[in-house]
């Protein structure tokens, strides 16, 4: 079995580092498994380290006429069975290459946004019915919007995506201590996301003076970079917000602040699945999730964490706060939640589960 796996983005983020998880779980499994990404990119850099056999292609667009010859040259050169994209522009520009090679198209879909929510004259409808024969969904509610928006159940399968639980445990912590100026006494709430609309920040935002009102020696850090820092930046400002919220933009040193936090919040409005939960439960840190996506197939509330309306202050403020005023029973959902993720989430899971895939489709 050959595969060819597809990433377009130029940045690195959730995805990025799930196609890196399962190329490495691949190669352990002597499956062949090639990538195609822009050159340059922080994937290919990291993929050339791990010795997986990198192709970088300078992909413009979904009809990028040069990468389209480019990716059709490698699929007849290597004889792939299925080509696996695992971004949007990458789903369009499998389609084009492949066309007349006989591989099996499989794409990975990671939000749960409708296909049609930036379709001009409904075109989406044809590119995710016509252009790729299988889809793997990162959770069901994905599957549910994608099965909603008109493509055939049968055509999708369901893998959650896996971590390693072990990545962030040797995190040193206490430098960060003095570069924010930490007291003892506060406690450290986080939240780590890219700053984009459907992440919900500015209702963490807004959910952090109920906090404050109730327990005042909190401290928030929103960790991440993305188009909407200014316009946070602005609303906290608003809001008399200062020392009390940070925003560290994009850290290298993420497990660091997973170590030193008390509590995690996932403030999104939509959500593929969130990985980043699944890294705070690995750490042995209590959550508080907005119910959006697929966030309630990791949080399970008072059981994993809390879960709370999305799109709410209060509801958001309502759960930190109980939470924080009831540590050993968040403690206790925090370990609840860390035996889940290592049962159910771990990357030798998601493997197996993907080579399942391709064994079905190859079958078709």
């Amino acid at each position: 079995m050959k595969v060819l796996h597809l990433n377009t983005e130029k940045t690195w983020r959730g995805g990025e580092q799930q196609t890196l998880y399962l190329l490495q779980g691949l190669q352990d499994e002597n499956i062949i498994s090639h990538l195609v990404c822009q050159p340059g990119s922080p994937i290919f850099k990291r993929a050339c380290k791990l010795g997986i056999e990198v192709f970088p292609v300078a992909m413009r667009g979904e009809v990028d006429p040069m990468a389209i010859l480019r990716l059709k040259s490698l699929i007849k050169k290597h004889g792939y069975h299925i080509i696996h994209s695992h971004t949007s522009h990458a789903h369009a520009l499998a389609f084009w290459s492949s066309l007349g090679t006989g591989v099996r198209r499989l794409v990975s879909r990671r939000v749960d946004f409708s296909i049609y929510r930036h379709s001009f004259l409904r075109l989406s409808g044809f590119k995710y019915q016509r252009m790729a024969d299988f889809y793997i969904a990162i959770s069901h509610k994905i599957k549910d919007v994608m099965a909603g928006d008109g493509i055939d159940a049968d055509r999708i399968f369901v893998v959650h995506s896996g971590i390693d639980p072990d990545r962030f445990t040797g995190a040193a912590c206490d430098y960060l201590k003095s570069e924010f100026n930490l007291k003892d006494n506060e406690r450290v709430i986080i939240n780590v996301a890219h700053l984009a609309g459907h992440k919900g920040q500015k209702f963490l935002v807004r959910a952090i003076p109920l906090v404050l009102e109730k327990i005042p020696n909190v401290r928030f850090f929103i960790i991440g970079g993305g188009k909407l820092s200014g316009e946070l930046k602005v609303l906290a400002s608003s809001l008399g917000l200062r020392h009390e919220l940070i925003f560290t933009g994009f850290r290298e040193d993420v497990g660091a602040f997973y170590k030193l936090s008390d509590l995690f919040v996932m403030s999104s409005i939509q959500e593929g699945l969130g990985t980043a939960v699944l890294d705070a439960l690995a750490m042995g840190k209590p959550v508080v999730a907005a119910d959006s996506g697929g966030i309630a197939e990791m949080i399970t509330d008072g059981r994993t964490g809390r879960l709370v309306a999305a799109a709410d202050p209060r509801a958001l403020a309502g759960g930190i706060v109980d939470m924080l005023e009831h540590m050993d029973l968040a403690k206790q959902m925090a370990q609840e939640g860390r035996k889940m993720v290592r049962q159910k989430f771990s990357i030798e899971a998601m493997v197996a589960k993907n080579i399942n895939v391709y064994r079905q489709i190859m079958a078709h």
